[in-house]
């Protein structure tokens, strides 16, 4: 029952193609039905969004992509160390758990749950504060979806503009996506490109971790090859030339498995995750992302 409720309601969802009820109505579907541990799997959610992206790729002009980069990579770069610094003074502020903030601190400034699950083995963080930090991003994806297009609308932002403000501001790239597909036009491509650059910075994180942990001294960094096979499908796209045709039917298939990405991350809800929250890990998180949110703000606007 639960299964073809699922279905149902992702095939639904897909066929509205609304980013924020995709993910809304996955939400209410774990929490309603109280769907156990793995009922959907986390890398269902992650592979979709990953073919979305990818398909993605092969829209986006390889010359349009470079001049984006060119132009908000330094900003990233600002971006990242600057949050990285301001999370680990607020972690130290509110007297919080080193591993939670350092959690945190990582999945605000470079890519949300990713990057939480990335360090948290080099750290050995305890499944409870994985689990907490998860929640806590979580929950501010979700309001980012709702929210970013409405105030990048209200305030007048261009859609290059908003897909950097997003790219910087929203942790995880499912919500970037998300939030740059219900504010249309161009948006998208700019927030995808820029958010995995942003990404890459997870690999000297992983480096500098593993120097100052000790038990973790062994332990390799990892190229997201997501990013690598990203660029690769720009660079596809760019060769081949599709003709406008091709590229509204790529544009199509890859939103579809966006939105479903979404519903399935949605899913992954968990209850007892958001009754593990304490008030003062809230706290260093919002305060951080109250923070991003202005800090990158005002990098969007130096251009």
């Amino acid at each position: 029952m639960k299964l073809y409720t699922g279905i149902l309601l992702a095939f639904l969802v897909i066929l509205i193609g609304s980013p924020l009820l995709a993910l809304v109505t996955g939400m209410a579907f774990a929490l309603i039905f109280k769907l156990p541990d793995n009922f959907i799997s986390k890398s269902i959610g992650t592979k979709f969004l990953q073919v979305g992206v990818v398909i993605l790729g092969l829209t986006i002009s390889a010359s349009s992509a470079l001049k984006i980069t060119a132009i908000y990579f330094p900003y990233i770069t600002i971006f990242v160390l600057v949050v990285f610094l301001a999370g680990l003074l607020l972690g130290k502020i509110f007297n919080t758990d080193k591993r939670l903030a350092l959690l945190i601190t990582s999945g605000t400034a470079i890519c949300g749950a990713t990057a939480m699950a990335a360090i948290s083995p080099l750290i050995k963080a305890k499944p409870r504060e994985l689990l907490v930090s998860m929640a806590i991003i979580f929950s501010f994806n979700a309001l980012a979806i709702a929210l970013f297009p409405l105030i990048g609308n209200s305030i007048g932002m261009t859609d290059v503009s908003f897909g950097a403000w997003a790219a910087m501001a929203i942790h995880d790239t499912s919500s970037v996506v998300g939030a740059a597909m219900a504010f249309g036009g161009d948006a998208l491509e700019t927030a995808t490109t820029l958010k995995l650059g942003r990404t890459i910075w997870l690999i000297p994180l992983i480096i500098i971790l593993g120097i100052f942990y000790k038990d973790a001294k062994n332990a390799k960094p990892k190229f997201p090859m997501f990013v690598f096979i990203f660029i690769l499908a720009i660079v596809l796209g760019t060769v081949l030339n599709f003709e406008e045709q091709t590229l509204l039917a790529l544009d199509s298939i890859s939103q579809i498995f966006l939105v479903a990405a979404l519903f399935c991350i949605g899913a992954q809800i968990s209850l007892e995750a958001i009754k593990q929250i304490d008030m003062r890990t809230f706290s260093v998180a919002f305060v951080l992302w109250t923070f991003t949110l202005i800090f990158s703000y005002s990098l969007i606007n130096l251009f």
